[in-house]
């Protein structure tokens, strides 16, 4: 790498899937699912050593933005940014890029979720480093793809093909170019995925140098264009979040950029990889008895099988005669669901109080 890195690192959402314990003001990225870590706070860390902090940039929104500057004190103030509109990841990426442009037009600039569980910092930073190269030496957009586990019909794939050689060398993770995006498939497709090998989960990473993206985003999608151009400019940004940020194209990155692209370049992953999607997602890093329970703490059953457990209290929590249950417990609320209907709670909560959202 010879350009100066800066991290876009996007801490939105809105916090139902992990409901009762995410709310509105709280998505999964606030929560400590794991450790006294929340998953924001590890995304951070995992950049130690990578990227100074006052080139990380926080994109979140005004519903978090008091409990994201409560995680971050190690970040400038002005390095975290709320949306006051949900625009989605075209508009979001665009003012991290414009927000990059007014300090650093000679960046390459990194995409993160705050969202997602990877365990192995050192091959993360050494996976991001070969992708700031290829983005470097050729001028192109590069994304990440992790190598599937198993036929999740959950996430979108990358399909690769050709290799493509860099000047960084043997031993590093291998570049690819794209073969196209594939949206989320089916269970039957997923499973063909895998078979055929050379699939990789789009895990939502990317990396191109300011020039790249702010030139894609005039080509593909001018109206961000035009707005990039305007922060780069100085214009003042608290006046252009409030006036023309809420009027911004509500589109996702993929379609409005990727889809369209040229040629992108796709690095394999050197390190492991979780979206942690729900509480079933979740399930695998509790402690497991003999019958399948799954839970943080201590749970007392008796005939009960292949449960999920999650409690932020000291109540003891007692389970007779039940099967395939969450049972997810929290100071003001309670949710038990059948673990197979877990992808229903987003629905559930459009009837939740508004105050318990």
């Amino acid at each position: 790498m010879s350009n100066p890195l800066y991290v876009l690192i996007l801490a939105g959402g809105s916090g139902e899937r992990f409901w009762p314990l995410s709310r509105k003001t709280k998505p999964k990225q606030l929560l400590s699912l794991f450790s006294d870590e929340t998953l924001l706070e590890a995304t951070i860390r995992r950049l130690d050593g990578l990227v100074p902090a006052a080139q990380i940039l926080i994109l979140t929104n005004s519903d978090q933005e008091t409990g994201v500057r409560a995680l971050c004190p190690g970040l400038p103030a002005a390095n975290i940014i709320a949306e006051p509109a949900k625009r989605d990841t075209a508009a979001a990426i665009a003012l991290g890029a414009g927000w990059i442009a007014r300090r650093a037009p000679d960046a390459t600039m990194v995409v993160l979720p705050a969202d997602h569980v990877i365990q192995d910092t050192a091959g993360f930073q050494r996976t991001l480093r070969v992708a700031a190269t290829a983005a470097e030496e050729t001028g192109e957009i590069v994304t990440i793809g992790i190598k599937p586990t198993w036929a999740c019909p959950g996430f979108g794939y990358i399909e690769q093909g050709a290799p493509f050689s860099l000047a960084s060398g043997p031993g590093e993770p291998p570049v690819f170019e794209v073969v196209r995006f594939r949206e989320k498939p089916n269970a039957e497709l997923a499973e063909s995925f895998l078979a055929q090998g050379h699939f990789r989960w789009n895990a939502g990473m990317f990396i191109w140098t300011v020039h790249t993206i702010v030139g894609a985003f005039n080509r593909y999608a001018p109206v961000l264009g035009e707005f990039i151009a305007r922060l780069h400019a100085g214009e003042d940004l608290t006046a252009l979040l409030r006036d023309t940020f809420p009027t911004l194209p509500k589109t996702s990155i993929d379609y409005a950029i990727m889809e369209k692209a040229g040629r992108v370049l796709v690095v394999e992953s050197a390190f492991d990889w979780d979206d942690v999607g729900g509480w079933t997602a979740v399930a695998k890093y509790l402690a497991s008895d003999a019958e399948g329970n799954q839970g943080n703490c201590t749970v007392k059953t008796l005939d009960a099988r292949n449960n999920i457990i999650f409690s932020k209290s000291a109540r003891t929590i007692a389970l007779l005669g039940v099967s395939d249950l969450i049972v997810v417990e929290t100071p003001d609320a309670l949710l038990v669901c059948n673990r197979h209907e877990a992808e229903k709670i987003k629905q559930l909560v459009a009837l939740i109080p508004p105050e318990l959202q």
